[in-house]
């Protein structure tokens, strides 16, 4: 399930690419099989042993090329490892919303993106937001949650100040939103919970089989109901 779309962020093949909090390596495990030199980067260990093995196994399966590089590196986002100007592409999917200093986390990356490079950053849109913070303080008042909800017009002044210039942005996931609140509804533990399961089934089908009727209908929902915020930016050349 990809937030990013990567026509947009322009992969291209050899390009090097930095995926910022990694997690599960979704976005890493495309820009691989597009070619791109990628780096994925987490602070968990345990995430960096999973996407490492993934990798690995996708490359003994043959669905990328011996030739391919991918790397995947702990690190703080806040202290990148990398020298400056060392990306032609960066994403930051689902990050800066756990992050207290997310303006340090910005100038980071905008540091590590060359001349001319483009990012992705994506964010939990307000709305749907701040419905699941309404719902239930559990949802994010836990190690690790989301610190703040950004409006896309503080997301996009903060990225500005960093350095990077806003050329396009769009919503995604309108059929997750429910889910979520349902889910602050009936409690974010409780996930034996039937109604929950039933919609976890239907999100698990849309995923793997991305049937004609569930992603038209995620399309006309996604500028009303869009759980997360896409935003596309180049750094100045």
């Amino acid at each position: 399930m990809l937030t990013v779309d990567y026509e947009r962020l322009g992969v291209g093949r050899g390009e090097r690419l930095l995926d910022l909090g990694c997690g599960g390596g979704r976005h890493a495990f495309q820009a691989v099989r597009l070619g791109a030199r990628v780096v994925a980067l987490d602070a968990q260990a345990t995430e960096v042993a999973q996407v490492r093995d993934t990798i690995g196994a996708m490359l003994d399966a043959g669905e990328v090329r011996a030739d391919d590089e991918a790397g995947v590196v702990q690190g703080d986002a806040l202290h990148l490892p990398f020298a400056d100007a060392s990306f032609d592409r960066v994403i930051a999917s689902e990050v800066l919303e756990h992050i207290p200093e997310d303006g340090s986390a910005m100038a980071e990356l905008s540091r590590v993106l060359r001349p001319g490079g483009t990012m992705a950053v994506t964010v939990p849109r307000f709305g749907p937001e701040a419905v699941n913070w309404a719902l239930s303080n559990d949802y994010h008042d836990v190690p690790g949650g989301h610190v703040r909800i950004y409006r896309r017009s503080t997301l996009v002044q903060r990225l500005r100040g960093a350095g990077l210039r806003p050329v396009a942005s769009h919503h995604a996931h309108a059929l997750h939103s429910p889910y979520w609140w349902l889910r602050c509804w009936v409690g974010p533990r409780r996930d034996d919970h039937p109604a929950v399961r039933a919609y976890h089934r239907l999100l698990v089908w849309d995923i793997m089989r991305a049937p004609r009727v569930t992603r038209v209908t995620e399309r006309v929902l996604n500028p009303f109901l869009g759980k997360s915020l896409v935003v596309y930016l180049e750094k100045p050349a």
